[in-house]
């Protein structure tokens, strides 16, 4: 046995060393840009913002940091819910879940509408009518004067059948030149199931990937995007918990341009 000042180490514990620092690193710069504030916002300032979610319980479980921080860039966002959430028959229940997350999220109740069409209903397996859809929502883009949208993506985050509809339809309405001038539309990026589930620490990632828009929030935002999501009792089953401890998407939102 070595005396002295110098001591043996075992083989094993130098292999873990390089990456316990890696994640330490990581650990601390993402943290660092968290509250920094960190985030490519210059596309979201001022204007009328439009979140379009097909669920109540969308606005926070996916897109409570785009919220946040196009409200703090001055674009004053509205909620529009294509269903009422009705799949297990808990619609009247979770529409007043909803006003009272976008209460916490700084939404108005007379910001938040809900569309509650029988040709759109809740269901994982139900792919909504492209031209219905795009009618309703073309419809609410005029009366509000708005000039962003905001939406899934074609991956839908999770996949869900409802979040694909969404994006068709803007889609349609984008490609076919129907948006009022100057709307543009910003679509919330899907990932792989390792980022969805690190937390903050997809922060340094999405940092060093291409977006056209990132919002990033502190720590006490994230809170308030978790007391939001807790508005929502009535889905808050066990592994919902767990999203609400892991998901980066309480953390940040990365999207894109159409």
């Amino acid at each position: 046995m070595a005396t002295g000042p110098w001591c043996w180490v075992p083989p094993a514990a130098l292999s873990v060393l390089p990456p316990l620092l890696l994640l330490l690193l990581l650990l601390g710069g993402a943290r660092r840009l968290r509250r920094g504030r960190a985030g490519c916002r210059g596309g979201a300032r001022g204007g009328r913002a439009l979140l379009l979610t097909a669920h109540p319980d969308d606005e926070a479980m996916f897109f409570a940091p785009a919220l946040l921080g196009l409200r703090s860039a001055g674009a004053a966002p509205a909620v529009l819910c294509c269903s009422a959430g009705n799949y297990y028959n808990q619609g009247e229940i979770r529409k007043k879940e909803l006003e009272q997350s976008c209460c916490v999220l700084g939404i108005p109740p007379s910001d938040v509408t809900v569309i509650d069409h029988r040709d759109l209903p809740d269901n994982p397996a139900v792919e909504w009518n492209t031209q219905l859809l795009a009618t309703l929502v073309l419809e609410h883009i005029e009366a509000k004067n708005i000039n962003l949208v905001v939406t899934f993506d074609a991956g839908g985050v999770s996949g869900h059948a409802n979040h694909i509809s969404l994006y068709k339809a803007v889609r349609y309405l984008h490609s076919e030149g129907k948006l009022p001038e100057g709307c543009r539309v910003l679509v919330l990026e899907s990932v792989n199931l390792f980022r969805k589930y690190i937390s903050f620490l997809d922060v340094l990632i999405s940092c060093l990937l291409p977006r056209d828009e990132l919002f990033i929030l502190t720590e006490e935002e994230t809170e308030q995007a978790k007391r939001a999501m807790r508005c929502h009792r009535s889905q808050l089953l066990a592994y919902r918990q767990l999203y609400l401890l892991f998901s980066r998407y309480l953390v940040l939102n990365s999207l894109r341009l159409l």
